[in-house]
Formats: C-alpha cells, structure tokens, sequence
C-alpha cells in the first residue's frame, strides 16, 4: 500500500480496456509480443510444444496467435492469473478461436507449483510483471526463467522505459543466466518487448518457490525500485 495515495489499486480487469484502441501503447505492445510469439512458433522444430504464461491476464497475446497459427495443434498451453474476470475472459475467448489446447487457472502466477507439470517449456510469456516489481524481484523472476524455459526456447517479456531506463539490466540479467537476446524492440517507444532465447539446460524447478511479488507503482515514474 502506498502511504501517499499516489497510486490506488490496479483494477486489471479494466487495464486490459487499452488493447482495444488501436493507437495505445498497449495496443501496440501486444502487437510487438504477438509478433514474437508467432516467431517462436515458426521457427519451433516439429513435434508438441509447451507454453507457460504468468500473470496471463485476458490471455489474448498467446490465444489471439493460436486462433489461426499453423502449429496451433502443436502448442499445449497454461495460462495462469489472479483475477477470475480475466480468466473468464480468456476461456471465453479460447472457445471462440476454437483454441482447445489451453488451460486457464485462476491462481497464484508466483508460485512455481502452478507450472510443475508444463516446464521446461518452449514458450515462456512474463508479459505486464516486470514493470510492476521491485528491480530486485525482477532479477530473482529471471533466474526463475532459468528453470521454467527448456532449452532452446525462448522467454518474451516486457518493460516500460521509465528513466532510469532498467531495459539494458534486464536484457544483461537474462544474458548472465544463459539466455542470449533474440529480439528486442524500437527503443524510441515507451513500451519495450524483448526475446531471449535459452542456450544453457534448464535449472530443476525449485518446488512451491515464491517467483515474485506485484506492486503498485506511479504512472510516470514506474515502481518502487
């Protein structure tokens, strides 16, 4: 809680409203990670594919791809997020795309529990975390990517470029842990999607672990550092 009101409760069902205008920032980020994510899928060898998605909101950046990608039967898929008014959504929008390899869970996207079953996976998405943590969770969510993402695959994420811009750290973060960088977008933009992809094996999942934890931060300035 913030002592100075400055910053109220998120309500993160309503934040998803700015997807739906096309000259947002976040209508254009979601454009930027979708775009990744099909890249993952068509530069992915044959065979089943797993992906994980924490704080996966509406889910509409990895189901908006699957609605009609060619390797949409390939991809087996865990959603994991909070607010079941987002994940209602996101079941509803599955139905509709005919997306039928999804499952939703309305949990705690920080617990490492949630994805025992589905890591190492192939496509990890920690889209709209890193900009609502502490740099020091952020660092720690990282190393936990080491351990969720299989080898070869790829983590997508996002940043805000809040000054001081943290977008070079998180890119070295990544980089120190066995990751190299696959793509990362404009840098004359607020917003910012990056793609590292795993070159070292997978760490063992640390079991019932705390990845992370959300907070709140100021829009101008970003969150409490």
């Amino acid at each position: 809680m913030w002592s100075d009101n400055r910053v109220a409760e998120r309500d993160w069902y309503a934040w998803h409203d700015s997807y739906d205008n096309p000259a947002s920032g976040l209508s254009r980020r979601l454009a930027w990670v979708q775009g990744q994510v099909r890249a993952v899928l068509d530069s992915a060898p044959p065979g089943p594919l797993r992906a994980v998605s924490l704080c996966a909101g509406q889910g509409r950046d990895i189901i908006g791809v699957l609605a009609d990608h060619p390797r949409r039967e390939d991809v087996r898929a865990l959603l994991v997020e909070r607010d079941p008014r987002n994940t209602e959504f996101a079941a509803t929008l599955a139905a509709e795309s005919d997306v039928r390899n999804v499952e939703i869970v309305t949990g705690d996207a920080a617990r490492t529990s949630q994805y025992a079953a589905m890591v190492p996976a192939d496509l990890v998405l920690a889209c709209g975390l890193f900009g609502n943590m502490t740099n020091a969770d952020i660092e720690r969510t990282i190393g936990y990517c080491a351990q969720l993402c299989a080898a070869g695959g790829a983590v997508i994420w996002t940043r805000a470029r809040w000054e001081p811009d943290l977008v070079p750290q998180v890119c070295a973060w990544f980089e120190e842990r066995g990751f190299d960088r696959a793509w990362l977008s404009e840098p004359g933009y607020h917003e910012c999607v990056g793609t590292h992809r795993r070159t070292a094996a997978p760490v063992p999942l640390e079991q019932d672990a705390v990845m992370f934890t959300m907070a709140n931060h100021e829009r101008f300035t970003g969150p409490v550092r």
